[in-house]
Formats: structure tokens, C-alpha cells, sequence
């Protein structure tokens, strides 16, 4: 497999510069293209797309887990992302993986939470084609770890290169900004299916304790929800357990005709 020539790819996550899903990615694409590895110093899941303002931020040459050299940005994976595309990179990138993420990104409201997919938005934002990638996994506990976790990435691996590969040759379909790509942790085929965002993926729960002095603190949390409707993200992941890839728009405008007759 020959590099493509003058390009390169960015690669960042929300799961932190060591984080093993970040290695993942490199070793899947390196041989594609030139790689810049940009990424926040700390985990920061959930942080959706949201962008550092009221204080500096710092980057740190770094060495991730197999000595390539990486960038650490002590801010969130939208700040990476400029970082990365504006004071990094030699030239505008070819393509951004975000990724790939310990857990799945699945559902309209990962498109506002979550941070890999917000990274994603960014490069978008931009008009550097980019893809978010999020591995399924069946433990909660290394959902949020920071840093190394023992997790088999080689379908994540395959699937991630064999879109990016894709985007380099052919660049995105005309009105897609980007792509959210989710594989699951036990396949069932090595196929991709594309498809549209589920409603929903957890339901919400909220645990409320009371700290030594007696004061209320609460704890946000999900419980994990089972779509129904074949051909949503979340049903073709969960249940047919097939990697999906759903293309977004950055243009989320609603429909103007129905909205001026309801002005009226």
C-alpha cells in the first residue's frame, strides 16, 4: 500500500494523548498518508464541542506508547482540532479521525455530548473531511479510563482504515460534513451499514447522595436503551451487531416552508 502523496491525516480524541484507542487509530491509517497526532492532555469525555476561552491553553511535545511523537493540548478536543489544523500541521490536513473512542457514539444526542463526535464538528466546521470512530464496549468500568486498557482493535482498526482510505481517494459525498462511524465489540460481519441517527441511547438517571454534612450532591447517569427501529444506528450496532456509518450535515436547519406558514 503506497502513502498518498503530499497528504496527511490528524489524528485526536477525546479519551486523552494516551489513550490506547488514539494508537489504534495511528497504526491503522499510517501507512496512508503523513500523520499529526493532536489531542487533549486529559480524558475528556462528554466535554461535546466545546471550545477553551477563558484561559490559556498549552501544548506539550509528548511520546505516545510506541515513541512516535504526539502533541498534548491542555484543553478540550475542539481546541485540539484548531491546534492541530492552525498551528501544528505544515499544511491543512487531508483528512481528521477522531479517535477511536472507548465506547460507542451512538444516537442524536451524542451529536451535542460527546466529544469525539465534537472534534469531528470541528474539522468540519473547517472544510477538512473528517470521521469520528467509537469501539463498543461491554465494560463500564474503562469507558472513562484515562490512559491504557486491554482492548482487541483490530475490527476497529480495519473498519477505520477502509473508510479513510475511502474519504482520501474519493473525498465525502456531496452534502456530508462528516462521518460517525461505530464498531461493535463482538461483530458479527465485517461489513458496514450505513444508516440514520437513533433517538435516543441511554435514558436518563439521576442519583442523588447526601455528602458527609448531610448536603445533597447528584450524580448524572444512563441506562442504556434498546432501540426497535431497524435502521438506526443505534438498533444496527446493538442488535445486528455490524459496524455502523451515518453521515451528518453540518447544516441542521429545520424545514423554512413549514416554519413560515407557522409564523404566520
Amino acid at each position: 500500500m503506497y502513502k498518498h502523496a503530499n497528504m496527511r491525516i490528524l489524528i485526536t480524541n477525546d479519551d486523552g494523548v494516551n489513550s490506547s484507542g488514539i494508537i489504534a487509530a495511528k497504526r491503522a491509517v499510517e501507512d496512508l498518508a503523513e500523520i499529526d497526532v493532536v489531542a487533549p492532555a486529559m480524558q475528556q469525555s462528554g466535554i461535546g464541542h466545546a471550545l477553551t476561552l477563558f484561559e490559556p491553553i498549552r501544548i506539550t511535545s509528548t511520546n505516545l506508547m510506541d515513541g512516535s511523537e504526539a502533541y498534548s493540548v491542555s484543553g478540550t478536543p475542539t481546541d485540539a482540532v484548531i491546534i492541530g489544523i492552525f498551528e501544528i500541521a505544515d499544511q491543512k490536513p487531508d483528512l481528521l479521525i477522531s479517535g477511536i473512542n472507548i465506547g460507542e457514539n451512538l444516537g442524536m444526542s451524542e451529536l451535542t455530548t460527546s466529544g469525539t463526535i465534537g472534534a469531528a464538528m470541528e474539522a468540519a466546521v473547517h472544510e477538512v473531511p473528517a470521521m469520528s470512530v467509537s469501539l463498543q464496549v461491554t465494560r463500564g468500568d474503562i469507558k472513562f479510563h484515562d490512559g491504557h486498557v486491554d482492548v482487541d482493535f483490530s475490527h476497529a482498526q480495519k473498519i477505520t482504515r477502509k473508510v479513510a482510505q475511502k474519504i482520501l481517494d474519493k473525498g465525502l459525498p456531496e452534502g456530508v460534513d462528516f462521518l460517525n462511524l461505530n464498531i461493535p465489540s463482538h461483530p458479527s460481519t465485517d461489513k458496514i451499514k450505513l444508516t440514520r441517527l437513533g433517538k435516543r441511547m441511554y435514558k436518563i438517571h439521576i442519583q442523588k447522595r447526601l455528602d458527609p454534612r448531610g448536603r445533597p450532591y447528584y450524580w448524572i447517569d444512563g441506562d442504556s436503551v434498546e432501540s426497535d427501529v431497524e435502521g438506526t444506528d443505534v438498533y444496527v450496532l446493538r442488535k445486528e451487531k455490524c459496524a455502523t456509518i451515518t453521515p451528518i450535515s453540518l447544516d441542521s436547519t429545520s424545514n423554512l416552508d413549514e416554519m413560515a406558514g407557522w409564523l404566520v
